[in-house]
């Protein structure tokens, strides 16, 4: 099978991590749990919570300006803005549009991707697709989520599980360089809505008093149906983004996941036959930040030099909508 030449590349990447940790021990305070529970279940051991003044749009800037700095790349040369978030500041206008204002990126197309904990994936393979077509040369994608504003926190199956955090990345055409993404595996299920989902505060269901009393504008997750789709859907995407680059899992030297789960990282890179050791994990650390999960461990893992150049790097998430995908990036 012939190998595909990257069209894009990741020419840097960047993160931002609230100061305010949370630990288990602090949410025990406030709720029925404990961090032997917590721990033995997910293996978070803290999370990080924005401010209240605080919302996505800064969360992502922040980062945005991290990986722009390392790319020498100035608020007017980004041609396109993709941000992706579940938690936007709010509906009208877009986060991207926000974040684009705080950056200067005056010239820029900016518009927003809602794939939940898949969506920076989406957004690279829209970037991938935009400087394809010539469009434009450099692309910022950014995953940013508050995920503290959307939770139950009098419910411990899903306040324990999340953090807030941003993660983004430069892309540039790979030019013959022979980094960037290979392939990629998108998919969705929207029929498996009900699994991890916010019920009201829609246009179906406007945002009103019965609507806050009843906690519907909040998140919702049937854990156990969520656990066994995640690691079906995950694998599978795996496998078939390995073949579409024309690797095997041997040519794998690290796997970034989505960090929802310690069981369901470990389940899936066992079924995708990639040994823990070239595992990358944090979610001890910060817990499940839907989509910024994976940027902020992907930069994690150059930055401790275990994504170094010419590393073969497997990504992989699943997420709301149902939404999952997995991608090969050549670093």
């Amino acid at each position: 099978m012939k190998k595909p030449k990257p069209i894009a590349e990741i020419a840097s990447t960047g993160r931002f991590l609230p100061d305010n940790v949370v630990t288990n021990d602090d949410l025990a305070e406030r709720m029925d749990t404990s961090d032997e529970w917590i721990r033995t279940r997910t293996g978070i051991r803290e999370r990080r919570i924005a401010p209240p003044e605080m919302g996505a749009a800064e969360l992502g800037a922040r980062a945005a300006r991290v990986a722009m700095e390392r790319a020498a790349v100035e608020p007017g040369e980004v041609d396109l803005i993709i941000v992706s978030t579940a938690t936007p500041d709010r509906w009208l206008p877009s986060t991207a549009c926000d974040m684009q204002a705080l950056l200067g990126c005056s010239n820029a197309l900016a518009f927003d991707v809602m794939a939940a904990c898949t969506g920076h994936m989406y957004g690279l393979s829209m970037a991938e697709g935009y400087i394809a077509s010539g469009r434009g040369e450099v692309a910022l994608v950014v995953a940013a989520e508050k995920m503290s504003a959307i939770l139950d926190w009098e419910d411990r199956t899903t306040a324990v599980l999340f953090g807030d955090g941003g993660g983004a990345a430069v892309l540039k055409p790979a030019n013959g360089s022979g980094r960037g993404i290979l392939s990629s595996h998108l998919q969705s299920d929207g029929n498996l809505a009900e699994l991890l989902y916010r019920p009201g505060g829609g246009a179906v269901d406007p945002l009103s008093q019965s609507v806050l009393d009843e906690g519907r504008h909040l998140l919702k997750m049937q854990g156990r149906e969520i656990f066994k789709n995640a690691v079906r859907s995950m694998a599978e995407a795996c496998d078939i983004a390995l073949k579409k680059a024309g690797w095997t899992a041997l040519d794998v030297d690290l796997l970034v996941p989505h960090q929802a789960n310690i069981r369901i990282i470990e389940a899936t890179a066992k079924y995708a036959g990639i040994p823990m050791d070239k595992v990358f994990v944090n979610v001890d650390r910060y817990g499940n930040m839907s989509s910024a999960t994976v940027p902020i461990a992907l930069d994690e893992a150059i930055e401790e030099g275990r994504a170094g150049p010419d590393a073969n790097i497997l990504t992989v998430a699943f997420g709301a909508g149902l939404t999952w995908g997995a991608m090969t990036i050549r670093m």
